[in-house]
């Protein structure tokens, strides 16, 4: 199975949202495989401010950390940056990167986790110091890997 870049698609499956497969390709994008933003084209600054996900603006589109962000407003991604680099909070502490659905997020420590799906992030919540250790000492080799590819 593929993606819409035609990249090998591992668990869990590109979900039947065509929004939330979007959102998949994420990190290919910021590449310019598939030429679209980092976060989906959503606001990370909105999840601290407006505790909601909010669509960003080309308008107010950021050339950060060699990815294309979009916020609603003029903001500052180095404060509120994803962790991870937005990939799932529950993904990357089992080894692996997964996309994300903009609406399973979580503000932890006043650091942003964005999840899978909301399913996915019920996990994750079950012992969220735990996932964040685990993830937090696995993402070094895990974007290491990524920036090898």
């Amino acid at each position: 199975m593929t993606d819409e870049c035609n990249n090998p698609v591992s668990f869990p499956p590109v979900s039947p949202d065509p929004h939330i497969r979007a959102l998949g390709a994420l990190h290919r994008r910021d590449r310019g495989q598939c030429g679209a933003s980092t976060g989906g084209g959503y606001d990370v600054v909105a999840y601290f401010t407006q505790a909601k996900s909010v669509e960003g603006k080309r308008d107010f589109s950021h050339k950060w950390n060699n990815a294309e962000w979009r916020f609603a407003s003029a903001a500052n991604p180095d404060k509120y940056a994803p962790q991870y680099g937005g990939w799932c909070a529950w993904a990357v502490p089992q080894g692996y990167t997964a996309s994300i659905d903009p609406q399973a997020w979580r503000i932890v420590d006043g650091k942003l986790y964005l999840n899978y799906s909301k399913s996915v992030q019920s996990q994750w919540v079950q012992d969220v110091p735990g996932n964040i250790s685990k993830g937090n000492r696995n993402w070094p080799g895990i974007k290491q890997k990524l920036a090898a590819n």
